[in-house]
C-alpha cells in the first residue's frame, strides 16, 4: 500500500493514494475563515468510522440480517500536549433495517472494533474506545 502527499501552499496538501484517489487535506483557512480541507486527524476519525462500518455491514449481511443502512458518528478527544494523539474515541452506530436482532448488531460492532478494523486497532494503542448503538426499524429493505 502506498500514498503520496504533496504540499500545495500554506498548510494545504494533496494526497494521492496508491489506487489513484486524490484528497486535499490541511489546516488552511479560506478568506471566509472556514477550513478549506479536513485535517489529517479528522481523516483518521473518518477512516476509522469507514473501516468499522464496512465490517458491521458485512457481518450483518453474512448473518442474514435485513440491514438497510449503517451510520457511525465518531467523536474523539486528543491529548493536550504534542503529539496530541487521540486519548478517547466514541463511536455511535445507527443501524437501520427490518427486524434486526440487537444481540447480532452488538456482536458485529464488537467484532469490528476488537478484531477486524485495523484503524480502530491502531487507535486503541493510545485511545480508550467506546461505543453504543441504536436500531431504527425500517419497513422496506433496500436491494443490495
Amino acid at each position: 500500500m502506498k500514498a503520496r502527499v504533496k504540499w500545495i501552499e500554506n498548510r494545504l496538501f494533496m494526497g494521492v493514494t496508491g489506487s489513484g484517489h486524490t484528497i486535499v487535506l490541511g489546516t488552511t483557512e479560506g478568506p471566509d475563515g472556514h477550513k478549506l480541507a479536513p485535517s489529517a486527524m479528522e481523516l483518521m476519525l473518518v477512516a476509522t468510522g469507514g473501516c468499522s462500518s464496512w465490517d458491521v455491514v458485512e457481518i450483518l449481511q453474512k448473518g442474514r440480517q435485513a440491514i438497510d443502512d449503517c451510520v457511525v458518528e465518531v467523536e474523539g478527544d486528543r491529548a493536550e500536549t504534542d503529539p496530541k494523539v487521540f486519548v478517547r474515541i466514541h463511536m455511535h452506530y445507527v443501524v437501520k433495517g427490518k427486524s434486526l436482532d440487537a444481540k447480532k448488531v452488538e456482536r458485529a460492532i464488537q467484532l469490528s472494533i476488537e478484531k477486524y478494523c485495523s484503524a480502530s486497532a491502531m487507535l486503541a494503542k493510545t485511545a480508550v474506545l467506546t461505543h453504543d448503538f441504536e436500531i431504527v426499524e425500517t419497513a422496506v429493505v433496500a436491494p443490495e
